[in-house]
């Protein structure tokens, strides 16, 4: 299946900004909607990408969004409920529209973007969620649209919430409270999901499969937070939280202007989001090590940091 042009839900945030660029790079038209447009000022400026105001929750406009496209990749998510159903409502409830959408258009290639260890019996209503949205998905199977489910850990990169988070605790307090200490990640760089992503794209292999992204080490929670202390070169006592200690402090984080966590976000991380299978063989390329790549953004903004850091780019 030649895939020429590609409808990106979801395209202005972290993941979905590197997909679209890869997008571009290889001269496929790209639509991208938004309920605020300025946020995708770089996408903008692609010259084969169309950024579009948009309310993707209704199922008019997503048609239209859709409409012409040979494929869509499915990226929305969100990590913190702003109110009750949020997680539903985006996990579960947009990837049905969208499948409806791609089935009442046509569009006969679809991508869609869940989570690691997503259950319908997992711990917390963001994994049971994201499960809801994979079943949707496969639904789209059913009726003769080739689908891939990705389901990455949890993802670093430049302009990641993860690793960046912890480096900004790290500069403003004088000691780390962690909750959770004992949790497994699998970190995987951005560029290397948005490559395999937009690989797959014309890929036959992927058709129908859920591809487990992950790269190549597994940390806890506590071995990656001092790693960010060792990188930065900053002194800093981590204090690990029991059970009963990390429930109550993602209970008291939900009252705070910014939320850094929540209840939920302590029973998703009771599931070690860690892989099951080596990276997949089919995209032809190992995952990129984090400490082969996060001190390339981490550790400054100079001009000569950029420049290293785009040639690295470039061998992606």
């Amino acid at each position: 299946m030649k895939i020429r042009s590609v409808c990106v839900i979801g395209g202005a945030g972290f993941l979905g900004s590197h997909v679209v660029q890869r997008l571009a790079e290889r001269g496929i038209a790209v639509r991208v909607p938004t309920r605020r447009r300025e946020r995708a000022k770089a996408l903008i400026v692609l010259p084969t990408v169309d950024v579009v105001n948009a309310d993707v929750h209704d199922p008019a406009t997503l048609e239209r969004m859709v409409a012409g496209n040979d494929a869509v990749i499915s990226l929305c998510g969100v990590l913190h409920e702003s109110g009750a159903g949020d997680f539903a409502r985006v996990h579960t409830d947009l990837p049905r529209k969208i499948v409806d959408a791609c089935r009442e258009r046509g569009v006969r290639r679809l991508l869609h973007v869940s989570a690691l260890k997503a259950a319908h019996d997992a711990p917390s209503e963001y994994l049971r969620s994201k499960a809801g949205g994979e079943q949707q998905i496969r639904v789209a199977l059913a009726s003769g649209i080739h689908t891939t489910i990705f389901r990455p850990s949890v993802i670093f990169g430049r302009e990641d919430r993860f690793l960046n988070l912890f480096a900004q605790l790290v500069q403003a307090l004088p000691a780390i409270l962690l909750a959770s200490p004992k949790a497994r990640f699998q970190p995987v760089y951005v560029e290397d999901v948005a490559r395999a992503m937009v690989d797959s794209l014309e890929l036959s292999s992927t058709y129908g499969q859920n591809l487990e992204l992950c790269g190549p080490t597994t940390y806890t929670l506590h071995e990656l937070v001092e790693y960010v202390c060792r990188l930065l070169k900053m002194q800093r006592p981590i204090l690990p939280l029991n059970d009963e200690m990390s429930r109550l402090m993602a209970w008291m984080m939900e009252w705070l202007p910014v939320k850094l966590m929540s209840r939920d976000n302590y029973l998703s991380m009771k599931v070690d989001s860690v892989c099951n299978c080596p990276f997949p063989e089919m995209f032809g390329f190992t995952p990129s090590p984090l400490e082969a790549v996060v001190p390339l953004y981490m550790l400054d903004n100079t001009p000569r940091a950029r420049y290293r850091w785009f040639r690295f780019r470039g061998r992606h």
